[in-house]
């Protein structure tokens, strides 16, 4: 049983493999991964038929994930797999049905660098569409983490991450016209560092 899973999903994050299971994505076709890395959430998506597209800035992980999708999808454009940054994706407005977006913006170097990565993103999404987000958050650490500039605080885990709270990310929901399909849900790590989950579709 084990197998079959790993097999069927791979090590996707926990809270994607949550929104597969209540069938949010059923009628998506066209996925854009953005910090893609090997692929590792795109496992599901390559064998079930879905359009699947990856971007990442290491030249070695769109490697790695162009040899997945040619062993899982062979069918898939390996075209769909690019060298890029988050903050200036080369698609055209409104070309997916749905972006992945697992631990990338806890890497923006300051606030404009966050909303231009978000803004990027967003533009691509096509209305209707989906927006899955993980990142750092400082939700339940306020009092642990030391700001070093620039929206970037030191956490108790010795990282430095670019951090968000609550409030912000409900700002953003409503600034960006989008609709909260699902509750904002934060995962505390023993206090060193908490990862929050933001999913949004767009209107």
């Amino acid at each position: 049983m084990t197998n079959d899973l790993q097999q069927t999903f791979g090590n996707i994050d926990i809270y994607l493999f949550d929104q597969l299971l209540k069938g949010r994505y059923d009628n998506c076709q066209k996925v854009l991964d953005v910090g893609c890395g090997g692929g590792r959430n795109l496992i599901w998506f390559l064998q079930n038929n879905y359009e699947v597209h990856g971007i990442d800035p290491n030249p070695e992980a769109i490697e790695n994930v162009k040899q997945l999708s040619a062993h899982l999808a062979p069918l898939n454009s390996l075209q769909n797999f690019e060298v890029g940054v988050a903050e200036n994706l080369p698609f055209a407005d409104g070309s997916f049905d749905l972006l992945i977006c697992s631990a990338v913006l806890h890497f923006a170097s300051n606030h404009e660098h966050f909303d231009n990565m978000l803004r990027s993103m967003w533009r691509v999404l096509k209305h209707g569409g989906y927006l899955f987000v993980r990142l750092a958050s400082n939700t339940g650490i306020e009092n642990l983490v030391q700001h070093t500039g620039g929206g970037r605080y030191l956490l108790p885990d010795g990282s430095e991450r670019y951090l968000v709270d609550e409030e912000r990310l409900l700002n953003y929901t409503t600034e960006l016209g989008a609709y909260l399909h699902e509750p904002i849900k934060t995962t505390n790590v023993q206090n060193l560092r908490c990862m929050t989950t933001w999913c949004l579709q767009k209107l």
